[in-house]
C-alpha cells in the first residue's frame, strides 16, 4: 500500500544553514496506529512520516501496553492515546528544580502580597526588595517573568492568574476626538493650563475626581492625585454634591495651614456638577487671606484621558473597593488603609519607589 508523505520532520532552516528537528505529533502516531494494524513495515512508517525506522521503533516501542480486552484475553499493541498522554506529561516536567522550592518564606510572601494585598507580580518583587527591614532578608531571587511562569504553572497554592491586576495583552484604544463644550465651563479651561503644569515640570499641581457609591448609596470619594509624584489623597464625603467637595478641601487646607497654597498650586477636575463651584473650590478657608488658595481647571467634556493619572489611581483604587462597592458601609479608616496601600505601592513609572516617599522629599523644597 502506499502513503502520501507529509512535511518532513528533519529540515534545513532557512537561510541559517541549521538542521532542525520535531517531535511526533498525535496526528503521527495515529498514522503509526494505522499502518501497524494496516501490516506496514517500520521503514514504510518512517518513510510515510519523513523519519527514520529507528525513530518510529522507538516511539512504537514506548507506546506498546499489555492490557485486557472484552473477552479477558491479555493483548499487548501500541496505544497511540496512551503515547501522547505520555508525551505531554513529560514535556510538562521538563526544566529545573523550582528557585523557590527551598524558600518557603519567600513563595509564602509573594502569594499574600499579590493574593491578599492585591499587588501586581512585578510590584510585589520590588516590595520586598525595598523593604528588606519589613519582609526579612532572602536568599532566594526571581526575576519577574519566572513568578509570571510560576503562577502560570500552578506552583502556589492561593495564587492564580485569577487573583492578578491585568493578564495578557490589552486592547489599544481609539484616539478620541476631543469634544468641544457646547457651553463653556465657569472656570479656567484646561486650554489654558501653562505648559509647566502640563509638563510635570512642577511639583504641587493635582487632579481630582469622585469614586461614586453603587446604587442607592450616597457617601462618595473624593479623590486627588499629584501630578509628578503621584501622591494620593482621599476624603470620603457624605454625598455627590459641590457643597461635599468644597467641605472637604476646607478640612484640608486646616490640616495643612499656610503650606496648603504651595502644596496645592492647581488643581485639574471635570465639569461635572459636584466640582461647579470653582468659586469654593478656590477660596480660602481663612477670611483674613485675600489670595486664592488654588486655581482650577476644567477637562474637555468626555476626556478623561486629560486628568490620566487620577485615572490610573481610581483604577487602582478598585483593587480595594470593587465597582458595586456601598461606600455607605465603608469606614473612615478603611479609606485611610488604602490611601496609606496606594501612597506605599512601589511603581515602575517612579523607577520602583513609592508616591510617598518622592511626595515626602518634594515636600522638604516646599
Amino acid at each position: 500500500m502506499l502513503y502520501a508523505p507529509r512535511r518532513p520532520y528533519f529540515f534545513e532552516s532557512e537561510g541559517t544553514g541549521m538542521k532542525g528537528y520535531k517531535h511526533l505529533t498525535e496526528f503521527d502516531r495515529n498514522k503509526i496506529a494505522r499502518m501497524r494494524k494496516e501490516g506496514a513495515t517500520m521503514r514504510e512508517i518512517g518513510a510515510a512520516l519523513h523519519v527514520s525506522a529507528a525513530t518510529v521503533c522507538r516511539e512504537i516501542k514506548r507506546g506498546t501496553y499489555t492490557y485486557m480486552n472484552a473477552d479477558y484475553i491479555e493483548v499487548t499493541e501500541y496505544i497511540p492515546e496512551r503515547s501522547q498522554a505520555r508525551y505531554r506529561a513529560n514535556m510538562a516536567a521538563k526544566g529545573g528544580p523550582l528557585k523557590i522550592g527551598s524558600d518557603r518564606r519567600y513563595a509564602e510572601t509573594l502569594e499574600a502580597l499579590i493574593a491578599d494585598d492585591n499587588y501586581s507580580p512585578e510590584a510585589a518583587l520590588h516590595e520586598i526588595e525595598n523593604h528588606p527591614e519589613k519582609y526579612g532578608s532572602f536568599e532566594t531571587r526571581i526575576c519577574r517573568q519566572t513568578l509570571y511562569a510560576y503562577i502560570d504553572k500552578g506552583v502556589f497554592l492561593r495564587l492564580t492568574n485569577k487573583a492578578l491586576p491585568f493578564k495578557g495583552s490589552r486592547r489599544k484604544k481609539k484616539t478620541k476626538h476631543v469634544q468641544r463644550a457646547k457651553q463653556q465651563p465657569k472656570g479656567e479651561s484646561i486650554e489654558k493650563r501653562p505648559p509647566e503644569i502640563d509638563g510635570r515640570q512642577e511639583f504641587g499641581h493635582w487632579e481630582m475626581d469622585l469614586v461614586v457609591s453603587c446604587r442607592g448609596g450616597h457617601k462618595c470619594l473624593l479623590v486627588l492625585t499629584e501630578r509628578v509624584t503621584r501622591m494620593e489623597v482621599i476624603r470620603l464625603i457624605r454625598d455627590k454634591s459641590a457643597a461635599s467637595v468644597v467641605r472637604a478641601l476646607d478640612t484640608m487646607e486646616r490640616k495643612w495651614g499656610t503650606r496648603f497654597p504651595q502644596v496645592f498650586q492647581s488643581i485639574t477636575m471635570d465639569n461635572g456638577s459636584e466640582f461647579a463651584d470653582y468659586i469654593g473650590i478656590e477660596r480660602s478657608v481663612y477670611k483674613r487671606c485675600e489670595s486664592k488658595r488654588t486655581r482650577t481647571y476644567y477637562c474637555h467634556p468626555y476626556c478623561s484621558s486629560e486628568r490620566g493619572s487620577n485615572e490610573k489611581q481610581n483604577q487602582m483604587i478598585r483593587r480595594k473597593f470593587p465597582k458595586g462597592t456601598n461606600f455607605d458601609k465603608v469606614t473612615k479608616k478603611d479609606v485611610e488603609a488604602v490611601e496609606s496601600w496606594l501612597n506605599r505601592y512601589p511603581r515602575q513609572l517612579l523607577g520602583w519607589a513609592s508616591a510617598g516617599q518622592l511626595f515626602e522629599g518634594y515636600l522638604q523644597t516646599v
